[in-house]
């Protein structure tokens, strides 16, 4: 690896890693202030975690050479991983790890205001080893068994936001509806969840310009189909919420434009620009009506991540199948590429929902753990039940 490309990919890097603090932002700003602690460290929280787990073992797992399933341990402490940057192993297993970071972070949408932070703590260990790694390597590792079959995904549409969606709707099952939901909840900072929509985006460069792993026409081209999808899917939301409501959302924008981030994702280094205009545009009415219909499916999702993240992965895997060029995708008469995205679709949806089922459900009985915080917890809000600490005080001496 050319030091250009080199110097490039840690940038890619820590563009990624900023993502996680702008989705706690976005998050944080979604909820009620009396829980925005709470949210946001949910997030921050996983920078930790999760970093000390790919280290140690979720690397190795999800990239060790250990068959079409899962890894190895070859790579436990990252043990043999050169940081030769002629050889770039340690540069890759880095940017890696961002990924890893922000997925189960994106679940805790769906668990807002009312999710126990100590027994998340160890969701967090068990998930990224159990779900994360495994299908990172289906889809990444060159033995996977779907990297084999020829599915394509660029920079995460399956490993990330589908596998999110899925386990978010789980979890928000499992751990039941919000107290005070049904008298209805809206954002409490508005200021936060565009800033928080903002930073994504920004940091959305190195998500997917950085998923080629060289600075060359590839990432200028991802950059490029980056920046159009979520611009396109902004747009659409805010104009489909003008003609419902008569209103243009602050929150809408953002949403849109994460929704369009999420469906370019898979898609981001096949694709050109009329693609990503393409994909712009279906993500943002699938995401906008997705969103309108989910109460009517009887769990409280808090913060639309099936929606904006499930929904907008499946699309993105689907349209890369459709728009990619080169005489891969179906615009150019290849429905292969197709097929192979909806298998692994549908082996993300059935293995991400099988296994996060079964991981809350034994968290749930663990003495001293459970899934959902005390009902007087809830109340007060979880940043003073379970964190001791207010996001607003006044004067500092109330």
């Amino acid at each position: 690896m050319d030091s250009g490309s080199v110097a490039w990919m840690l940038m890619a890097s820590a563009l990624v890693l900023f993502m996680t603090p702008g989705l706690a932002f976005f998050y944080g700003g979604l909820v009620r202030g009396k829980n925005v602690v709470s949210t946001i460290m949910y997030s921050f929280v996983s920078m930790g975690v999760v970093s000390v787990v790919w280290v140690l073992w979720g690397y190795s797992l999800a990239f060790g050479e250990g068959g079409p399933l899962i890894g190895n341990f070859d790579f436990v402490g990252f043990k043999d991983v050169s940081s030769d940057p002629e050889d770039g192993a340690m540069l890759f297993a880095i940017f890696q790890m961002m990924f890893a970071i922000i997925t189960p972070a994106l679940i805790t949408g769906a668990i807002a205001e009312r999710f126990k932070f100590t027994t998340y703590l160890v969701f967090l260990v068990a998930w990224i080893t159990f779900v994360y790694a495994p299908i990172a390597h289906w889809v990444w590792a060159g033995d996977g068994w779907l990297f084999q079959m020829g599915a394509l995904d660029f920079a995460g549409g399956t490993v990330v936001h589908i596998n999110a969606g899925i386990a978010a709707v789980v979890a928000a099952y499992l751990v039941g509806k919000r107290r005070g939901v049904d008298r209805g909840v809206e954002p409490h900072n508005v200021p936060f969840v565009i800033l928080g929509a903002g930073i994504l985006w920004f940091g959305w460069f190195g998500f997917n310009a950085g998923s080629g792993l060289a600075a060359d026409g590839l990432a200028i081209s991802a950059f490029l189909v980056t920046n159009t999808a979520a611009a396109v899917a902004l747009v659409v939301w805010v104009i489909l919420g003008h003609i419902h409501t008569g209103k243009m959302s602050g929150v809408g924008a953002a949403t849109g434009a994460v929704a369009g981030l999420v469906a370019i994702t898979p898609a981001s280094g096949f694709v050109g620009p009329m693609g990503a205009i393409a994909i712009g545009l279906g993500a943002g009415v699938l995401t906008f009506y997705a969103v309108r219909i989910r109460h009517k499916f009887g769990f409280d999702d808090a913060l639309e991540v099936m929606a904006v993240h499930g929904i907008g992965g499946i699309w993105g895997a689907i349209a890369t199948g459709i728009f990619a060029v080169g005489g891969i995708g179906l615009i150019d008469g290849n429905a292969d590429v197709l097929g192979y995205n909806v298998v692994a679709t549908l082996a993300t949806i059935a293995y991400s929902f099988t296994v996060t089922f079964i991981i809350l459900k034994i968290l749930d009985v663990i003495p001293g753990l459970g899934l959902r915080a005390d009902e007087a917890d809830e109340d007060a809000g979880l940043d003073v039940s379970l964190h001791g600490e207010r996001a607003y005080v006044g004067d500092g001496a109330d």
